[in-house]
């Protein structure tokens, strides 16, 4: 097979030409820098950025965020848009299997200081993890009966509100409220719900976790002020999904759209970008169900806040009002969302998948907190587990180039089987632990998966992100402790 074509046109940016897959209605335009391209180039995602330009009514470009690596169909962090009132379509492989994998990112009153104590964040991330169910199949302690499933997944973080799991304002600081309304538990096949049901406020494996940070440098001070960040803080990131729920939607609908590109008479390069016209029976069943897998998991990682939030509290011995635990904000990445925007210089009704990339609005959009919406839209990027992880802010030349759209954390350089190859007679715990980070993970293997060397430089990414404008830095936070499943 070919090596696509890659032209560089910026600082920061590359594009894959009309014509360099058959079919492509649009060009492929990659984030990246030198440096990132010598990795990005190794696997075949770039492909796949100009196999996602053959999507019928695919607008503007098929685009990839710096962290971009392979994935099924579309590459984990690629961007598409189709416009739904022409012959736009949507996919599953242009959302993935872990449908709203998402972050939400906590703040707290406390200071580094209180943690000053490598015996005491010991106990802290053993609180946690004692705490918290991880792991493959893991079962969680929230026991849905009746007709509860149902209304998780029609309403999302409001049911986990509404049943003591947090604060009402939470669901202001959540992307779409976090829930995306009309979503039609019909659409959802018995085993999806067999899969979820015992699942919910479960953290999962893979690259999910809970992460203790403090805030290491500050890069705005006034907009990370109106977030309310200050140096030193101990702040939380939670980064889960739609467990097997969002896995199990994403499978049965895999068989529906490979059926709908027969039907519809759809030409593809890759059968794993398999979709229908949005407005189709097929294509309004999957957005249904994908809604549901979407609401799901914004009502886990909501039970989840609140098993860290009561941790907390019990391991300080400190009042919730001293504690003053607060969600910043909570982003989806692995999803479908129809918005406006402008193609041209007409308004367009646009379905937007971000697979492996996280929202970014500007300043003014209507969707973001008022008491943020004089900033932008706050944009969480969690990086590997010895490193760093960033908060940015959406900015208007992001809302313009990408869709509102920015990378949703380092990407991988190794895959999880190459990680634990290269991890062979390395204790991962023992070095991250040599760095003052303290890890626990229920898998045997799952450190050596997700250990830093899998990852790209995190500071890469994002000063891409950054200087090519498409959201701006707000903080940088370094991880304490962390459990992984």
């Amino acid at each position: 097979m070919a090596e696509i074509r890659i032209i560089k046109t910026g600082e920061y940016t590359f594009q894959i030409p009309v014509g360099s897959v058959p079919g492509m209605r649009v060009p492929g335009i990659l984030y990246a820098d030198d440096r990132l391209m010598k990795d990005i180039r190794k696997d075949e995602s770039p492909r796949q950025v100009a196999n996602g330009a053959t999507l019928p009514g695919i607008v503007g470009a098929s685009l990839a965020m710096p962290d971009m690596h392979f994935g099924y169909g579309l590459p984990i962090g690629g961007v598409v848009a189709t416009d739904i009132r022409k012959e736009g379509v949507i996919s599953p492989g242009g959302t993935g299997y872990d449908i709203n994998c998402g972050v939400r990112m906590a703040v707290t009153n406390l200071d580094r200081k209180e943690l000053e104590d490598k015996e005491r964040v010991k106990d802290l991330v053993d609180a946690l993890f004692s705490r918290v169910p991880t792991g493959v199949g893991s079962k969680g302690p929230v026991r849905l009966k009746g007709k509860d499933l149902e209304r998780v997944l029609t309403r999302g973080s409001g049911w986990a509100v509404g049943n003591g799991f947090g604060e009402p304002e939470d669901l202001a600081f959540t992307e779409a409220g976090g829930c995306m309304e009309e979503a039609d538990p019909e659409a959802v096949s018995p085993r999806a719900r067999e899969r979820g049901a015992p699942q919910l406020g479960t953290l999962g494996s893979g690259n999910h976790f809970i992460e203790i940070q403090y805030v290491d440098e500050i890069f705005d001070p006034r907009t990370a002020t109106a977030f309310g960040v200050f140096p030193g803080q101990i702040v939380v990131m939670i980064h889960s999904g739609s467990r097997g729920l969002g896995h199990q939607i994403c499978t049965d609908y895999l068989e529906v759209m490979h059926r709908a590109v027969r039907k519809y008479g759809i030409s593809l390069p890759d059968q794993q970008l398999a979709c229908a016209p949005f407005q189709s029976p097929e294509g309004q069943d999957y957005w249904s169900a994908m809604k549901c897998a979407a609401n799901y998991a914004w009502a886990n990682r909501q039970c989840l806040m609140h098993w860290v939030c009561e941790t907390l509290t019990d391991f300080f011995r400190i009042a919730p009002a001293d504690l003053a635990f607060r969600l910043l904000y909570d982003v989806a990445h692995n999803i479908v969302k129809l918005e406006k925007h402008k193609v041209g210089r007409e308004d367009r009704l646009l379905a937007v998948h971000r697979k492996g990339a996280t929202r970014a609005f500007p300043p003014g959009h209507p969707e973001i907190p008022e008491r943020y919406r004089p900033f932008g839209q706050p944009v969480i990027i969690p990086g590997d587990m010895g490193t760093a992880s960033y908060l940015l802010r959406g900015t208007e030349t992001g809302m313009a180039k990408t869709f509102g759209s920015s990378c949703h954390g380092a990407g991988r350089v190794l895959s999880r089987h190459a990680a634990i190859k290269a991890a062979k007679g390395r204790a991962i715990n023992r070095e991250l632990e040599d760095a003052g980070i303290f890890a626990r993970a229920s898998g045997k293997l799952s450190l050596k998966e997700e250990m830093p060397d899998a990852y790209k430089d995190i500071s890469a990414v994002v000063n891409v992100v950054h200087n090519s404008g498409i959201a701006a830095r707000v903080a940088k936070m370094r991880p304490l402790c962390v459990i992984k499943g």
